[in-house]
């Protein structure tokens, strides 16, 4: 593929990504090649090379003679996608407490007001963007960027799971607590506890996670993956 090619590539994964992610594309639905090359203005080309990273990251199932279609969350993958994250974030976060500057926390204090702003006016949809603006500005801070591209590529089951559970009520409250003791944490220059407060974050927000997937949803895979 040429440059340009790989660019529109690139675009089209990244809008189909977004989309099932926020489950605007939700599990079971077609992935029709044509119809999103008449949307797009795009070639059958880049599409096709879109749809194969989908399919990598398990994302989408290819059938033969039968489609493209996307694919149920996975718990089982998500579940591991969790226990890499909690691994990666709690040494992101450690680390991000003995590097704190003045800059570093206006940044995370004005994520955390964006988060408040979200649920005040109910656009909970919008919500999963900015938590990960939030961590993403973590790993930064922490002084290992490439963490966040690790945990990105591990998650990807974990984050259909996360744009379920945002509706739960008074969840994305009680998240945006916790975020904002992460920070208060990070602020005080304490790693131990910076890690207490994204534990009880990551793990609580799991919990809120695996019993959407225990009372039973369509949105799940019904195989182990």
């Amino acid at each position: 593929m040429n440059k340009q090619s790989t660019q529109k590539a690139t675009q089209v994964y990244e809008l189909l990504r977004r989309s099932i992610i926020m489950l605007e594309i939700k599990p079971g639905a077609p992935i029709v090649e044509k119809d999103i090359c008449a949307e797009l203005s795009v070639s059958r080309t880049p599409v096709r090379e879109a749809v194969q990273k989908l399919a990598e990251e398990g994302l989408v199932n290819v059938i033969s003679h039968s489609g493209t279609y996307v694919s149920g969350i996975s718990f089982q993958v998500a579940e591991e996608g969790f226990v890499i994250r909690r691994a990666l974030e709690i040494e992101s976060v450690r680390r991000a407490a003995s590097r704190y500057n003045d800059a570093a926390g206006a940044e995370l204090d004005a994520i955390v007001k964006r988060m408040q702003v979200l649920i005040d006016t109910g656009r909970l949809e919008l919500y999963l963007e900015e938590d990960d603006m939030l961590h993403e500005a973590i790993a930064r801070l922490s002084g290992m960027p490439r963490i966040w591209k690790f945990i990105t590529l591990a998650k990807v089951h974990l984050d259909r799971m996360r744009q379920l559970s945002a509706p739960v009520p008074g969840h994305l409250a009680m998240v945006t607590e916790q975020h904002a003791a992460i920070v208060a944490a990070i602020r005080a220059g304490k790693p131990d506890q910076a890690e207490l407060a994204m534990r009880i974050h990551l793990e609580s927000s799991f919990d809120v996670m695996a019993r959407l997937y225990q009372e039973g949803t369509s949105m799940f895979s019904q195989e182990a993956s």
